[in-house]
């Protein structure tokens, strides 16, 4: 993980970052599956780009992570299997900074989708290459001795607006967003 002083310095020189969301079958990533990425690439001048698909998981969406995240079989029939979208995902991240909240779950979620896909082909594969900050830990910093830490607690009590919960596109787009505020916060402390 980056460090947090290192990606506040890297936002303020410009650098390009990528905050990025996955929407899943469940919890387990040698299990379960992503069904959803949703990417926002921005600097500090804002938005440059958005990504957003879903993924035929390849087995049935279970009716617990449907309710959190409202995805259904239905959305998934005919969309691309992972091993067309990774590739994909991985052109749109090249070369920046990835952002996520509690980046340790959908980093590793990617990360276990790329060693089953490169494994399958006989080659190996390195994790992500990328530099990653986590919201989460910098939000610890930044708003230390609060109760809840999650994405939509965050970004309500900052006065971000929540479009969809639990839709990767949004999330990644509150991840942004609250990354701005913590690099925002830092800077004027």
């Amino acid at each position: 993980m980056e460090s947090f002083d290192r990606a506040i310095a890297v936002y303020t020189e410009g650098a390009v970052f990528t905050a990025f969301d996955i929407e899943t079958t469940g919890l387990e990533p040698k299990r379960d599956r992503i069904v959803e990425f949703g990417a926002v690439k921005f600097d500090r001048r804002g938005l440059i780009a958005r990504y957003s698909v879903l993924i035929d998981p390849g087995i049935p969406m279970p009716p617990e992570a449907g309710r959190v995240n409202g995805i259904t079989d239905g959305m998934l029939a005919g969309q691309p299997p992972i091993g067309e979208v990774l590739p994909d995902f991985l052109r749109f991240i090249e070369g920046t900074v990835i952002v996520a909240h509690n980046a340790p779950f959908d980093c590793g979620f990617v990360n276990e989708n790329l060693a089953r896909l490169y494994r399958a082909g006989g080659v190996s594969f390195p994790a992500l290459p990328n530099k990653i900050a986590d919201t989460l830990l910098l939000a610890r910093r930044i708003f230390a001795g609060r109760e809840h830490y999650s994405l939509q607690s965050l970004a309500s009590d900052l006065g971000i607006k929540t479009r969809t919960a639990h839709r990767a596109l949004d999330d990644a787009r509150l991840c942004m967003e609250l990354f701005t505020h913590c690099c925002c916060k830092a800077a004027s402390v």
